[in-house]
């Protein structure tokens, strides 16, 4: 953790909705003039699409039927972590972009799928975000979690996050259902041993449970919208949270445990910026009187 070059990190899974949250952070960064330096979690898979599939398909062959994106062969957790330490004690570091399509690729003139080359870090930034499958990894090599100064989980009950995967990759990816479940059942080892855990070192983890019935997410035909969710808005230290001041802004919100809130799942990005506000703008008063100190 640092004052003077403060980190926030987003963590979540494949479908789980960090991009949204993601979107929320940039507005508040938009409106309180915060310049923030945005480091895409897929930047820091170790392989790109094509070395991905061949890889896979040799695992198989090799017998190793759970070979995916979540786990530690695939992805670079040292490279991640050694960014996060170095941006927090000199606000530098190198990142590069994965290039998810034909947009993102064309101006480097690259295939979709690849990364660009390494790069530094824009100078004179107010703090780092990042997003992604990885920000609270800890393993007995690495320990990215304790890096950053605000680490948000957002997990959706584990159907809800198999609707909006299987979703997202049938229709902006053209995948089949049979394709996406095989993913999921690939992906369960890793998932249950590197992404699971992560949701017990955050400092807030957002999770959005369904009011409809998703008892077979293979079958479903949509996402259940915001307004037929609530969200469950747990604080690892609810100490400095002014509860009835969430409870009074947001309607129809209680708190279900001394340190949990639930709120409807269309005030899900009302309540982020009520709550996430305060933490940016104490962040950068400190980053202030740090700097100013030195």
């Amino acid at each position: 953790m640092s004052e003077r070059h403060p980190i926030i990190a987003i963590t979540g899974s494949s479908g789980a909705g960090t991009t949204s949250v993601t979107r929320t952070f940039e507005n508040i960064f938009r409106r309180e003039q915060v310049t923030s330096v945005i480091i895409e979690g897929d930047s820091f898979h170790r392989y790109g699409r094509q070395e991905m599939k061949v890889r896979q398909a040799a695992a198989e062959q090799a017998g190793d039927l759970n070979f995916s994106h979540f786990g530690p062969d695939t992805n670079l957790f040292a490279e991640l972590e050694a960014l996060f330490a170095s941006y927090g004690k000199t606000g530098r570091g190198k990142r590069r972009k994965y290039l998810h399509d034909d947009g993102e690729a064309a101006p480097y003139k690259q295939d979709p799928g690849t990364f660009t080359d390494w790069e530094d870090l824009p100078q004179d930034s107010d703090l780092l975000f990042y997003e992604g499958l990885h920000g609270g990894v800890v393993t007995d090599e690495i320990n990215i979690a304790r890096h950053p100064d605000l680490l948000i989980g957002v997990v959706p009950v584990i159907n809800l996050e198999w609707i909006q995967k299987l979703w997202r990759d049938k229709s902006k990816r053209g995948y089949s259902t049979e394709a996406v479940t095989d993913t999921i059942l690939r992906r369960m080892p890793d998932y249950v041993n590197y992404i699971c855990p992560q949701f017990s070192h955050t400092h807030v983890n957002f999770q959005r449970v369904p009011c409809v019935d998703t008892s077979n997410p293979f079958i479903a035909r949509e996402i259940p919208a915001p307004d037929e969710s609530f969200v469950v808005i747990r604080f690892a230290n609810p100490r400095g949270i002014d509860f009835q001041y969430l409870l009074a802004m947001i309607g129809d919100s209680f708190m279900s445990r001394a340190n949990t809130i639930v709120v409807p799942g269309g005030k899900m990005e009302l309540a982020m910026q009520l709550i996430f506000t305060p933490f940016i703008l104490r962040m950068m008063d400190r980053k202030k009187r740090a700097m100013s100190a030195l």
